[in-house]
């Protein structure tokens, strides 16, 4: 399975994949329930900032980050602004902006195996009720490392069209796009499938 990990050793990486999946949801559902106003961008950032830094990564690597999903921020914009005012547009993008890279936060400084481990355990009472603990652990860990494995592919399909001169448009991003993830799903797919998971 592809993965994003950056192995390091500050606290954040040594903290439990359990507590801290817990604590990075706990900021993205509070971020999630501001209100919607100028405030929340400089909120979103105020969360988001400190975590690189105490992660070690780094403003660089944030900034690498938010430019692989600068086409997901600029869409998520410009959707908003047709129905919101441009205050509430800017506060929704940025609550979103900040729950995507505090994904790729966790997924930067967690080995997936971690992650398998500690969202098994917690679904692991659910088992009563006939939940599989394992698969759904899997899925939900593969949902986690899916977010930024597609904002790094939509990266390498900007490189590769500046590279070529190729002109920049939206659509030309999107078809090449689609195919990079569409090939990566199918490779997960067999890669899970080789593994006995169907």
């Amino acid at each position: 399975m592809i993965t994003l990990y950056r192995p390091g050793h500050t606290w954040l990486h040594r903290s439990p994949a359990g507590p801290k999946s817990l604590g990075i949801l706990v900021v993205v559902l509070a971020v999630s329930l501001l209100p919607t106003n100028w405030w929340t961008a400089g909120i979103a950032a105020a969360v988001t900032v400190p975590g690189y830094l105490a992660s070690g990564l780094g403003i660089r690597e944030l900034g690498r980050q938010v430019i692989s999903i600068r086409w997901i921020i600029t869409i998520t914009l410009v959707g908003q602004l047709i129905f919101l005012d441009i205050e509430s547009a800017v506060a929704n993008t940025s609550r979103m902006s900040a729950a995507v890279l505090l994904a790729a936060l966790l997924v930067l400084t967690t080995q997936i195996t971690d992650l398998l481990d500690a969202f098994e355990r917690a679904l692991r009472p659910l088992g009563r009720l006939g939940l599989d603990p394992a698969r759904a652990a899997l899925m939900l860990a593969v949902a986690i490392n899916t977010v930024p494995v597609l904002a790094r592919l939509a990266g390498t399909v900007r490189e590769a069209q500046q590279a070529r001169s190729a002109r920049s448009s939206l659509f030309t991003f999107v078809v090449p796009f689609l195919v990079v993830a569409l090939k990566h799903a199918d490779e997960l797919g067999d890669a899970l499938t080789a593994r006995g998971i169907r």
